[in-house]
């Protein structure tokens, strides 16, 4: 049985979904952000010293970072989600894996921390935006026909890419961004996905 420490409106609803569609049990503890300031809780810093989300136990081991959990997952319960090695396709994988977190999510933290900032953050917006729009058009240039990043049907790095295609929907790109559109529309249709909505609670990107 897993534990998932799962904070509203945030990456971990991604690992909810993985669990879901692997067919996993599991259990949530749910964190709040605060009103005010929207960050986590204290009840998450008790849990791990970073306080972050997403963050699973398994035989009372945390396991912490997306990507280590969305590949810790799948190795256990998914190899269907991932690329075979030695093939591209695994390479392509190892790299989004990490794009998805090291590249795709830096411009848009730091929109929303430099956002806070106001007419002091100005001189960085056009720079933050440039970023955001270039890391949005490769991921909408590398999708496949078959409207998945690696594999011709679901893989580890559609749900890893899940949260940052959600936001350049969130910010209205739909329009520019018509494969990504469709890519979101199409993963938040799946019955799983489905299901970890209605568990995981306030989700502000579907």
């Amino acid at each position: 049985m897993y534990t998932v420490h799962h904070l509203n409106n945030s990456r971990s609803q991604r690992i909810l979904w993985l669990l879901e569609e692997l067919g996993l049990p599991y259990e949530i503890v749910h964190h709040q952000r605060d009103a005010v300031t929207n960050l986590a809780p204290p009840s998450l810093i008790a849990k791990h010293p970073l306080g972050k989300s997403p963050m699973i136990e398994v035989d009372g081991r945390v396991i912490t970072e997306s990507g280590a959990i969305v590949e810790y997952l799948c190795a256990n319960h998914g190899p269907h989600l991932l690329p075979a090695r030695d093939t591209d396709a695994h390479i392509s994988h190892l790299e989004l894996m990490h794009f998805a977190e090291g590249s795709a999510m830096t411009p848009i933290l730091l929109q929303l921390y430099v956002g806070k900032l106001g007419e002091a953050g100005a001189p960085l917006a056009p720079r933050i935006t440039q970023q955001l729009q270039s890391h949005f058009a490769y991921m909408e240039q590398i999708l496949r026909p078959s409207g998945h990043f690696v594999l011709d049907d679901l893989s580890a790095a559609d749900i890893m890419l899940s949260f940052p295609a959600e936001i350049a929907m969130r910010q209205g790109q739909a329009k520019t961004l018509p494969r990504l559109a469709d890519f979101v529309a199409s993963i938040q249709s799946r019955p799983a996905y489905q299901r970890a909505l209605e568990k995981g609670g306030d989700y502000a990107f579907a």
